[in-house]
């Protein structure tokens, strides 16, 4: 068997972790699927911390410290959302807050994806020419999800103001142009 790599500290500290984690928990990596589901849970964890954080900074204190609270605003339970990885779907809870001021930053109101570059993949795929038929089968292979071709419509309806003010754009008189030929 290979000798691995000098890992950091960290790293050395994460591979603890989920070792542990897969055996206390009789968890069975047997194939991708597996993976896949352990990454979405891993992947919830670690969205819901990072959200819990940023209402903490937006409240100016944490969770259950109720003496040192600076502000009329506090915690309100939590929302949830369906979220689209490439891992599959999962839920996620969005805490918020009583005055409805909390802005999430990770996960932003109207986003249903973590990943954002499914809209560029979509654009992309419009630019080379795809039908909105092409897309969308592409997509249910890429996310396994159902995605309308009017979704698919609304995002590449995003392009064409762009597209427009390119192709409208005012020329110089003279262009230079280098060419070489090896």
């Amino acid at each position: 068997m290979p000798k691995r790599r000098k890992e950091s500290p960290q790293k050395q500290a994460i591979r603890k972790m989920m070792q542990e984690y897969l055996k206390e928990n009789d968890i069975p990596i047997k194939n991708g699927t597996d993976v896949n589901s352990v990454m979405r849970d891993m992947m919830s964890v670690l969205l819901e911390g990072s959200l819990e954080g940023e209402l903490e900074d937006e409240l100016g204190y944490s969770k259950y410290d109720y003496r040192n609270k600076e502000t009329d605003n506090s915690r309100n339970g939590y929302s949830s959302k369906i979220m689209h990885t490439n891992y599959g779907d999962m839920n996620v809870a969005i805490p918020r807050d009583r005055n409805g001021e909390y802005e999430p930053q990770l996960i932003k109101k109207y986003q249903n994806t973590v990943t954002q570059d499914m809209e560029e993949r979509i654009l992309s795929m419009y630019a080379k020419g795809m039908t909105t038929n092409d897309i969308e089968s592409h997509m249910r292979e890429l996310y396994d999800i159902d995605i309308s071709d009017s979704t698919i419509s609304r995002v590449t309806d995003k392009i064409i103001p762009i597209v427009k003010e390119w192709q409208e754009r005012p020329l110089e008189e003279v262009y230079a142009v280098f060419f070489m030929d090896a």
